[in-house]
């Protein structure tokens, strides 16, 4: 229903569109006439707007696949250029902020399907290059992705490469420099003491001060028994880092399972405490079934 609303919208929407393309009035009389029909205008894009809310909140638990299709068919169902745009753009930029962890691929898809190609053109190059880096810190870790394995150094030099196939993987990207990051690590502890499996927790710093890593893998430590805590850092830049991951700014936590999928990406902490605690159950329900083959 909202959607053939939305579409009925869009079709009432283009004529007036047409108006901004027309040359200036010619009196007083033809200027009020193309502002009351931009007031008009202005008006049916907010009842577009609102109901787009709702379509967004309606599609909240389909698949990613789905809500893709949705809005392919949306946006292409426009019949101008300033109609899609104004559709497409405001697509984009909900999923680009969702809060719901895994929305952004939508983003990420609308920027391929219909920005990256010029079918929907940016409102300017300043929003097209942020639109740019969305999707190239985002396209190679959305959920369900194996994560990029990347080669990084050890605190003595030794070439390290994550990350490692079956244990489960927190991949905690800082920065010394980083006062959130310097928060995060007084969280953490208590976050991974509520570890019950074996995980490897990769702290991993992004910048390249010899005496800063030192200070700061003596602040991040942990005493549960089942989290084995590695230290790396890529000092001379000769990983793909960066790219691989997105981290252009800090921090940025991912949780990878054993066979290398993305289970978390973007994590807050109390994220993170969350997906552990799914993990321990799903491990203490390996444990129940191994028991009672036995």
């Amino acid at each position: 229903m909202i959607r053939r609303l939305l579409i009925f919208l869009l079709i009432l929407a283009s004529p007036l569109l047409a108006l901004r393309a027309q040359e200036a009035p010619d009196s007083p009389q033809e200027e009020a006439a193309v502002n009351d029909s931009l007031d008009r205008e202005i008006a049916r894009f907010a009842r577009l707007d609102s109901l787009l809310t709702q379509f967004y909140a309606t599609l909240e638990r389909e698949s990613i696949e789905a809500k893709n299709a949705e809005f392919d068919a949306l946006i292409g169902s426009c019949r101008d250029s300033l109609t899609r745009q104004h559709v497409a753009l405001a697509v984009f930029d909900h999923y680009r902020y969702s809060r719901l962890m895994g929305e952004e691929a939508v983003a990420v898809h609308v920027y391929d399907e219909w920005i990256e190609p010029g079918k929907v053109r940016m409102r300017s190059e300043f929003e097209l290059f942020e639109a740019e880096r969305f999707a190239l810190e985002n396209r190679k870790t959305l959920l369900g992705m194996q994560a990029p394995p990347v080669t990084l150094r050890t605190p003595c030099g030794t070439k390290r490469t994550i990350p490692a196939a079956g244990r489960p993987a927190v991949l905690f990207f800082y920065s010394p420099q980083c006062s959130k990051c310097r928060m995060e690590t007084y969280a953490l502890p208590a976050v991974l003491a509520d570890v019950d499996f074996p995980l490897n927790f990769y702290a991993i710093d992004t910048d390249t001060d010899k005496r800063d890593f030192r200070s700061f893998r003596k602040a991040l430590k942990t005493d549960n028994k089942y989290v084995k805590m590695i230290h790396l850092w890529d000092p001379k830049s000769e990983s793909t880092l960066l790219l691989d991951y997105g981290v252009f700014s800090t921090p940025k936590v991912f949780v990878v399972w054993e066979d290398g999928e993305i289970l978390g990406r973007r994590l807050e902490m109390d994220s993170l405490q969350e997906i552990i605690h799914y993990i321990n159950i799903l491990y203490g329900q390996k444990k129940e079934e191994k028991q009672e083959i036995r």
